[in-house]
């Protein structure tokens, strides 16, 4: 199966050389990778200029919309079977792909999500406690809502097949993605799974961008989608 790596970047400059690098070297052979760039301001967008061939395909925001937005646009692109999201920041490692992978390819799964906390060594590099409290309550009100019994509704990582993620309409801009294509695959009825995944939080000293405000968008988005949608 072929996977399409949809990378939404704002402000990564320090980071996004590396993330491409092993994203290249991760165990998929058969990948592309979709950048969409939400306006940067702090010097990505001329780096992104000296980094082609690194990337399939290269979107670039005339304004900063946020990271839902920035997902749509790198969907439009996606050629693959397979879609996956991956941030910019090297919090998630791409090596991860070839097992997240593995239930599709098998037909036991049409979407896998990787959870955090399945790993016991995988959220305590988490920064913060109150994070990881706030995922805990986030995704267990989410689960209440959508049927689905996970432990890491929040994660980044989100593989699901191309004709799945096709079937649904996406209108969240910012952090609100997660919790509501939760709610939507769930209308679905697709077959999810979870797997353990290793995560590397960072503090927002070093460009972590959710704050408590998302937080509370994402307990808006939940009830949102799942109710009234």
């Amino acid at each position: 199966m072929k996977l399409s790596i949809v990378i939404p970047v704002y402000n990564e400059y320090q980071t996004l050389e590396r993330l491409l690098d092993a994203v290249a070297a991760s165990p998929v052979k058969e990948k592309e990778i979709i950048l969409v760039d939400d306006f940067s301001s702090d010097g990505t967008r001329e780096l992104l200029s000296g980094l082609a061939g690194k990337y399939a395909k290269l979107v670039l925001h005339e304004k900063n919309q946020g990271k839902g937005a920035a997902i749509r646009s790198g969907l439009k692109e996606c050629s693959g079977d397979v879609v996956i999201i991956q941030d910019a920041d090297l919090e998630y490692d791409p090596n991860d792909y070839g097992r997240l992978l593995e239930p599709i390819e098998k037909g036991r799964a049409d979407v896998v999500y990787g959870s955090r906390f399945l790993n016991k060594d995988g959220f305590s590099h988490a920064p913060h406690l109150l994070n990881r409290l706030a995922n805990r309550v986030l995704t267990v009100i989410s689960n209440i809502f959508s049927g689905f019994k996970l432990t890491d509704m929040e994660t980044c990582y989100k593989m699901m097949r191309r004709d799945v993620v096709a079937k649904i309409p996406l209108e969240e801009n910012r952090f609100g993605f997660e919790p509501e294509i939760t709610a939507k695959l769930a209308k679905l009825k697709i077959r999810l799974l979870e797997i353990p995944i290793s995560y590397r939080g960072r503090t927002h000293d070093e460009g972590k961008k959710i704050g408590w405000s998302d937080g509370f968008r994402t307990l808006y988005a939940i009830m949102k989608y799942n109710l009234f949608r």
